[in-house]
């Protein structure tokens, strides 16, 4: 049901839709209106940066708290570092700061002072030693893993941290680039190589199980090559998403740093033995662009469409008020079916404002609830309500009792949690396109109406061809997957 054929059934004069362009017409431009339109967040007065609205931040608390929990499963302890990291510590590992130079932000003053003129406020106190707003973590991290262990009964040490870091963007788009965004970053130590590999590899399950089972978006799991490694990472692994316009989204990575960080840092320890070794160590992240993610893989034509697992109200309850005389009694049933969806767990909305039915109807729409239910006088008085489920729309709308309702919701909700999953992976498994050289990818990209991502010989990596491949269609390998044992690539645009 697209929001014009909507509206018209409403028996409204004025047609219009939720959202335009539609995805076809511009996808970028959709993609922006989804998100204003869903009222989630807004462009910042600081170039680059974003405002998250009270209704996407709830959606990051529910990605919190759900990646949190199975972090924590993973024997893993919450921490809390610095924001500003010495130049000294980035520059001990040059790799390092050679990946992140470009896009570090640096603070070289300590406060402000009145210009020689008496016209404004200009930077003084001049400190000893720059400081980078971080752009990640693992430099000061090790620096205090360093301290914090001494002997091998001091690993594993599994330290994850929930924060905000800066990383330049010259190119922002809300959520999927921003200068500063919201992150999670974790970073364990390990005595062997083997337990650190098999560590970064298990906190990549933990980010497909999470991307798949709460924000229904389905992944591929797989190394990156090595010209797309984290800088200083002996091997970097990634869950790589394709998005509705085709496009690859890395939307989690986690990373075997091997000693790179651990002989920089120096954090060594005592063997069971007695000899000294350096520690061996991982680290991984997951970002607030999950949510530009979320966005487009599940918004259509009418706006956003929310998996329940983060959707910040699962049912919006809409009283629908023609006459006064009726408007306590319907909003008292109103808020009784709430308290009872509330006592299952059920997260509700009532909106009870003064706002016209039909934008009250287009706002839930919009922001994508995934159950809207409506009472008038007739649901009252004959002890029903009347609910329609927003990924199926109009032809699921359903008239039935309170009693019904209330014992069916938590399975309404689990079905459209793995529907719109099995809807995702279908358009997910159509975009990935098998070819049989490179001469094939050169045709495929080089088609207008080609969409997606191709998968090839992964030995076609060290041609030659490949180079020009990727500078002429601005195409990137985006993983070697691990179904395919690393003998295949997945090639293509990303964000």
């Amino acid at each position: 049901m697209t929001a014009q054929t909507a509206q018209k059934q409403n028996g409204q004069k004025k047609v219009k839709t939720a959202v335009t362009p539609t995805r076809e017409e511009n996808f970028p431009e959709w993609y922006q209106n989804v998100i204003k339109a869903a009222d989630m967040a807004e462009n910042a007065p600081v170039r680059g940066c974003m405002i998250v609205k009270p209704y996407g931040y709830a959606v990051w608390e529910l990605f919190q708290r759900e990646l949190d929990d199975r972090i924590k499963n993973e024997g893993v302890k919450n921490a809390y570092f610095p924001l500003l990291i010495p130049l000294s510590y980035i520059a001990k590992e040059a790799e390092h700061i050679d990946g992140f130079a470009k896009e570090c932000a640096v603070v070289t003053h300590h406060r402000l002072e009145a210009a020689p003129d008496g016209k404004g406020l200009v930077p003084a106190g001049e400190l000893t030693e720059p400081m980078i707003i971080r752009p990640t973590s693992e430099t000061i991290i090790g620096e205090t893993i360093a301290k914090w262990v001494n002997s091998y009964r001091d690993l594993p040490l599994k330290l994850n941290q929930w924060a905000n870091v800066m990383r330049w963007e010259m190119r922002p788009r809300l959520f999927l680039r921003t200068a500063e965004f919201l992150w999670q970053e974790g970073h364990n130590a390990f005595a062997t190589a083997a337990e650190a590999n098999a560590d970064a590899r298990r906190m990549l399950e933990v980010y497909a199980e999470f991307a798949r089972n709460v924000m229904a978006i389905p992944v591929f799991e797989g190394e990156k090559t090595p010209e797309e490694r984290f800088p200083g990472a002996a091997a970097t692994y990634t869950i790589e998403a394709v998005l509705q316009d085709g496009k690859a989204l890395q939307s989690g990575t986690s990373h075997d740093l091997g000693q790179t960080f651990s002989r920089s840092a120096n954090i060594r320890y005592q063997s069971a033995e007695g000899g000294e070794e350096f520690a061996w160590t991982t680290s991984w992240g997951m970002s607030s662009r999950m949510i530009g993610g979320l966005i487009m893989t599940h918004g259509d034509d009418d706006g956003m469409r929310m998996p329940p697992k983060v959707a910040p109200h699962h049912v919006i309850i809409i009283p629908i008020i023609h006459d006064d005389a009726d408007r306590a009694k319907i909003l008292d049933y109103a808020e009784t079916l709430a308290r009872r969806l509330k006592d299952q767990s059920i997260r509700v909305d009532l909106d009870a404002s003064d706002k016209k039915t039909p934008d009250k109807l287009w706002g839930s729409i919009k922001q994508g609830v995934p159950v809207r239910v409506e009472i008038g006088r007739r649901e009252m008085e004959e002890g029903n309500i009347t609910h329609t489920r927003r990924d199926i729309g109009r032809d699921s709308k359903t008239t039935e009792s309170v009693d019904v309702f209330c014992n069916k919701i938590a399975g309404i909700l689990e079905d459209m949690q793995d529907s719109m999953y099995q809807q995702a992976l279908k358009r997910t498994e159509s975009m990935v396109h098998d070819v049989k050289s490179l001469d094939e990818a050169h045709q495929f990209f080089a088609a207008k109406d080609s969409v997606g991502q191709v998968r090839f010989d992964a030995a076609f990596l060290q041609e030659e061809a490949f180079e020009k491949l990727m500078q002429e269609f601005s195409v990137t390998p985006r993983c070697l997957p691990f179904a395919d044992d690393g003998k295949k690539v997945i090639v293509g645009k990303a964000y």
